[in-house]
């Protein structure tokens, strides 16, 4: 009887423990999510949204292990400006020489590697590819309930994306910086 206790026991802990690190997948609410854009030049900024196709967040535990994400390139909306000047920085960067959203309709993340940096803030290596290029990024991801949110600074040019970039020939006052600004916020 005290061998059945204890072989009960052990299956008790065991149960507890594989609970406990099991992983679980939750689907991110694409509608709900955002994911803000910001492009600076020499003489402002811009800014607009992108919408996210689909994605997940892994969780083993409480802790972030993992997720992978799709956008959907076109639809790149520019939201400071208006009319005719919203219709043509639009209508640029879905072209080739920003992000040829006719060939390349999507863009991927990919979680790598996770550690974690302070409570709920997580330090994510991820795999970006824009254009059909896969390049690393890192960036720190909060995680709160069911929200995590994320800046992340990429350098379009590691992507193929050269238009007024100074180090590839465009004058100074008509550049456009090589790193733009994504501020997601992701619901799940």
């Amino acid at each position: 009887m005290k061998q059945l206790k204890s072989i009960a026991l052990a299956l008790v802990v065991a149960l507890g423990t594989l609970t406990a690190s099991a992983q679980t997948t939750k689907k991110v609410d694409a509608a709900a999510s955002k994911v803000e854009w910001i492009g600076k030049k020499f003489t402002g900024q811009h800014n607009g949204t992108i919408n996210l196709k689909e994605g997940a967040i892994v969780f083993k535990g409480k802790k972030l292990a993992g997720g992978n994400f799709t956008v959907d390139m076109t639809s790149i909306n520019t939201t400071d400006l208006e009319g005719k000047g919203k219709a043509s920085l639009d209508g640029h960067l879905k072209a080739d020489d920003f992000f040829g959203v006719e060939k390349f309709p999507t863009s991927q993340l990919v979680f790598k590697t996770i550690g974690t940096k302070a409570n709920n803030t997580y330090q994510v290596t991820a795999d970006l590819t824009i254009k059909g290029i896969t390049k690393p990024i890192t960036f720190d991801m909060v995680v709160d309930k069911n929200t995590a949110t994320a800046k992340l600074m990429i350098d379009r040019t590691k992507y193929d994306i050269k238009y007024a970039s100074v180090g590839f020939g465009a004058m100074a006052d008509k550049a456009i910086n090589d790193e733009f600004e994504l501020n997601v916020n992701l619901a799940f």
